[in-house]
């Protein structure tokens, strides 16, 4: 990064890297690094404090096109990347752009226990059901039946669903968004800008060379209303262009309905509450999907809870105030040790040309 810059002063163009940007035309990435650029200057963070990181993927070419600091880092290991950097320096705004692929596969194992550390890591999900960067391969949350390069006749995997993997780790922030819908993606980045521990955001993103359209429903202003539940918290769960449909649940399973046809109103409808401990309605509304409900977007949850990072910085403040500050070389040369050296040095010559470990005193 060039040079220090005062926070209060930043602007977008301050964000925006000499990289050449190199996503394909019309690629649903675009939109989401242009919300970004606009909303990192306006939180009163210097820019040297924001970091990103990424794995590999088109989405994970991020921080070349961030002016910030940043790490394009190796396969599904961006979040244990950022893990290790929010813990050293937990003052840092750290973010992490991934993809379905790079979350989901490889990293799975990464993602979820970040996700459960409720370390203050804000991930940013690129979800375009393919693997874009390899050229058009199923990837884990690609659908049932979905013919690919590695599925000629249908993959016969059950897709993962990013927002039900994160509520059942535990994540206690939690939102899906579409690419293209900029007002929503932008009031979303900023919440999980502004959380306390893990925010983590699926994005919705058309991928316009390998999988095209996969997300039309719910891009096509047109149409769009029809197919997307927006949540809202605090309001009751309706959709539809003219807000005449709803999501009702007959015990725990749900069921779309018409408002006003066989005595069915809002107040037969659940309310949202982002904030509920459990998580239940959460996940139950993750579950939703076309073509028989409308598909939730927004926020599903925003809890309170210890961040990781001010727990560690907890516990070492309570080891120092009992134990002191310690002593790393003190600490390395206690108990057993060992001293490697040439063996003249040690035996007079007779075993020349070799290394001896000799337990030191």
């Amino acid at each position: 990064m060039s040079a220090t810059t005062t926070a209060g002063t930043l602007s977008k163009k301050d964000f925006e890297s000499s990289q050449e940007v190199r996503w394909c035309p019309g690629c649903g990435d675009y939109a989401v690094i242009a919300q970004l650029q606009k909303l990192l200057p306006t939180l009163g963070i210097a820019r040297e404090n924001f970091v990103f990181i990424s794995g590999i993927g088109c989405s994970s070419r991020f921080p070349y096109y961030m002016e910030t600091y940043g790490m394009h880092g190796i396969h599904g290991r961006a979040p244990a990347i950022a893990t290790g950097l929010k813990i050293a320096r937990p003052e840092l705004s750290v973010w992490v752009a991934t993809g379905d692929g790079d979350a989901l596969a490889i990293g799975g194992n990464h993602f979820i226990h970040a996700l459960r550390r409720n370390i203050g890591l804000k991930i940013l999900l690129f979800n375009n059901r393919i693997y874009g960067l390899t050229k058009g391969q199923a990837s884990p949350t690609s659908e049932f039946g979905k013919k690919t390069k590695t599925t000629p006749l249908g993959s016969i995997d059950r897709p993962l669903n990013p927002v039900a993997v994160a509520l059942a780790a535990g994540a206690s922030f939690v939102a899906r968004v579409v690419d293209v819908d900029q007002p929503m993606v932008g009031a979303v980045l900023r919440r999980a800008a502004a959380h306390n521990g893990t925010a983590v955001i699926e994005i919705l993103q058309n991928c316009i060379i390998f999988n095209d359209g996969a997300f039309e429903h719910l891009a096509d202003k047109k149409t769009r209303d029809d197919h997307r539940l927006v949540l809202a918290h605090g309001e009751p769960l309706v959709f539809g262009k003219n807000r005449d449909k709803g999501i009702r649940l007959n015990g725990l399973e749900p069921e779309a309905v018409a408002l006003g046809q066989n005595g069915v109103t809002e107040a037969d409808l659940p309310i949202h509450d982002e904030r509920a401990g459990h998580g239940g309605l959460a996940y139950v509304l993750a579950q939703l999907d076309a073509p028989d409900f409308p598909v939730p977007l927004g926020v599903f949850r925003d809890v309170d809870a210890a961040a990781y990072e001010a727990l560690n910085l907890r516990l070492r403040d309570e080891a120092q105030a009992a134990k002191g500050k310690g002593d790393l070389t003190k600490l390395l040369k206690s108990g057993e040790t060992w001293i490697v050296a040439d063996a003249p040095e040690r035996l007079g010559g007779e075993m020349a040309g070799e290394r001896l470990a000799v337990r030191s005193e």
